[in-house]
């Protein structure tokens, strides 16, 4: 398969050619390593090696149990639950250490949450990041997951609700909810002062 072959392939078709031949599910790995990689170091504040370990044991997850796969979902939601439950997983069964936010700078992904919480642009856009980044450390769980599923990893309402198996509803809710405690962290933390 060629590049522009690979890149004109959607996810299900790559499921039917890897149930067919499996050869076939190295594509499914390089085009959703990196993505698992940063959500599961996003999400679970991990090394990049643990991070690594977890995406490893997602795509043999994966892989065994392809068999089952429901192609009415999207391929990408189903991927992101798996790698959802193997780092929190992961989170449970290690010694609990703080958390630490992982959020590339280089990465334009959180302008979009920045832009929902009414943070006035600034000239330099890096320090901005480590400010959101300690607030995102002191976010709960279920607030963090679900604003780093719509908002680096660019998930729909739909999406984030088959990955945390929640109703539309509630991921509406947790969104707004979140956004609220981060923008209150932000002020607390006089970042808000300055930028908000």
């Amino acid at each position: 398969m060629t590049e522009q072959q690979f890149k004109q392939t959607s996810d299900q078709e790559l499921v039917k050619l890897t149930l067919q031949d499996k050869s076939f599910y190295v594509f499914l790995v390089e085009r959703y390593e990196e993505k698992l990689r940063w959500y599961v170091r996003r999400t679970v504040g991990v090394t990049v090696e643990e991070a690594e370990d977890i995406v490893q044991e997602v795509f043999i997850k994966t892989y065994l149990n392809l068999n089952d796969f429901d192609p009415q979902l999207k391929f990408s939601s189903w991927i992101y639950r798996i790698a959802h439950n193997e780092a929190i997983n992961y989170v449970r069964y290690r010694k609990r250490r703080p958390l630490t936010v992982e959020l590339d700078q280089a990465d334009n992904d959180w302008l979009l949450l920045r832009d929902d919480l009414d943070i006035v642009q600034s000239a330099d856009q890096a320090l901005l990041v480590e400010p959101l980044r300690q607030a995102l450390e002191q976010l709960e769980d279920k607030y963090r997951q679900v604003l780093i599923l719509r908002y680096w990893e660019d998930k729909d309402y739909q999406e984030i609700s088959d990955i945390l198996h929640l109703p539309l509803g509630s991921v509406a809710t947790l969104l707004n909810r979140g956004k609220k405690q981060l923008k209150q962290i932000l002020q607390d933390n006089n970042f808000g002062q300055t930028y908000v």
